[in-house]
């Protein structure tokens, strides 16, 4: 299933994600990313103008109940290919092997000898090399090239009237007031599906970790721990979070700085990479994470807790310090904070030339993901506002906000899921 260059419709999952984030919907939904409240009584006994049917007549001052809000998961990097291309390629190198020494006489080949020239150096039968090839032998490098194509698009929209609602206010500058908290609630929805997107880029790089399965690159905490310490019984992930928090804590910290430390070594450790073969040698292809493009992110009320209740000190930046580092209030919806429900789209193992959908993957307690920055990106293509010339005969404009994204995951950058399950 290859990822279409056409732009695809993203509203309806924005719109669900956005609900889950906020509140709106209590439920944890399937997000497949391969589908993302208001509490008052409408005071209507003085009436209310005819146009929006919301807003009362005016009685008294009017108080804008709206601020403006920024969009978490500022981590998730963002790129522009612009408005032309759409896509973006990604070329990386399978690392080669060391091949024979030819400037000594060694256990596998002599080299120097009388009469040898600058060749193999063939005898017996069948023929077989005494010396390595010559310096002209080529050794090309094998690329890997990946792209990253497609457009997500939604749009939003905005009526004003001109004079209809004036009638509501008291003068120019409560009316003035009024169409403010209007435009800076319509950046807030923005905001808010920006959010959301970056949401489902995260969630399915995830869910897409969790699924390829890199040994490395999954970690089960409440596993690791057992595994540690074989305290006995085992303990369970809700002994680990409440009455051996403590030690818990200690044993991530640990665990994290391990890790990220690992991530600076090149290596093939945690990330998938397509293997290929040239004659009987294999290839892969291997990476480092350098510690100013390593990004951390950690389940926020866990972190909170055991920042408040059990130890402040593992915080101090002499004991536990990453840079670029965010704590996450939830992951995919309010009323679930620690769980996600993601089908993800990811690398087809079996046809790394295509992609596909991985399988759902259901998680209660995710406690973090340590990445590269270059494994997920947010690549903004497009934010355009045009607006409507007036409806001469209804006298209102429309604010037209249209967007194309694309959500990028490289799943042959390291990334390493933390979480726990009995």
């Amino acid at each position: 299933m290859a990822r279409t260059l056409t732009q695809r419709d993203i509203h309806a999952l924005v719109n669900s994600i956005v609900k889950e984030a906020t509140g709106q919907e209590n439920t944890l939904q399937v997000v497949d990313s391969s589908t993302f409240v208001s509490a008052g009584e409408k005071l209507l006994a003085s009436g209310t103008e005819n146009v929006l049917n919301a807003l009362s007549l005016v009685l008294g001052r009017t108080f804008m109940a709206v601020r403006p809000y920024n969009a978490k998961l500022k981590l998730i990097n963002a790129i522009n290919t612009g408005a032309y291309a759409h896509r973006m390629r990604k070329i990386s190198f399978y690392s080669k092997n060391a091949v024979a020494s030819g400037d000594w006489n060694t256990q596998l080949f002599t080299n120097l000898a009388d009469g040898f020239t600058n060749g193999q150096n063939e005898a017996g039968t069948p023929p077989t090399p005494q010396s390595t090839k010559s310096m002209w032998e080529q050794d090309q490098p094998i690329p890997l090239e990946l792209t990253f194509g497609g457009s997500s698009v939604w749009e939003n929209c905005l009526t004003v009237y001109e004079d209809q609602l004036k009638q509501a206010f008291r003068g120019e500058g409560e009316f003035a007031d009024f169409i403010a908290g209007i435009m800076t609630e319509k950046g807030n929805d923005i905001e808010s599906q920006k959010e959301a997107f970056n949401r489902m880029t995260l969630l399915n790089h995830m869910a897409g970790v969790y699924d390829l399965n890199n040994n490395y690159s999954v970690v089960n905490l409440t596993a690791a721990y057992n595994a540690e310490f074989n305290p006995s019984p085992a303990l369970t992930t809700a002994q680990l979070l409440t009455d051996h928090l403590t030690d818990f804590m200690k044993f991530l910290t640990a665990k994290i700085k391990i890790d990220s430390r690992m991530l600076e070594n090149r290596s093939l450790k945690a990330h998938w990479s397509p293997t290929v073969t040239r004659g009987t040698d294999t290839y892969d292809i291997l990476r480092h994470t350098p510690r100013d493009r390593q990004r951390l992110l950690m389940y926020n009320p866990l972190m909170m807790k055991a920042q408040s209740y059990v130890f402040p000190e593992i915080f101090n930046p002499e004991y536990l310090s990453i840079d670029n580092y965010e704590g996450v209030d939830f992951w995919q919806n309010e009323a679930n904070p620690s769980a996600i429900d993601v089908i993800p789209a990811i690398p087809d193992t079996a046809n790394p030339t295509a992609q596909t959908a991985g399988a759902e993957v259901k998680l209660n307690m995710v406690v973090g993901l340590l990445y590269d920055v270059d494994g997920i990106m947010t690549d903004y293509q497009l934010e355009r506002v045009n607006t409507t010339v007036l409806e001469a005969r209804k006298n209102y404009r429309n604010v037209w906000y249209s967007f194309s994204k694309n959500a990028i995951n490289d799943f042959t950058e390291n990334a390493i899921l933390y979480y726990m399950a009995d």
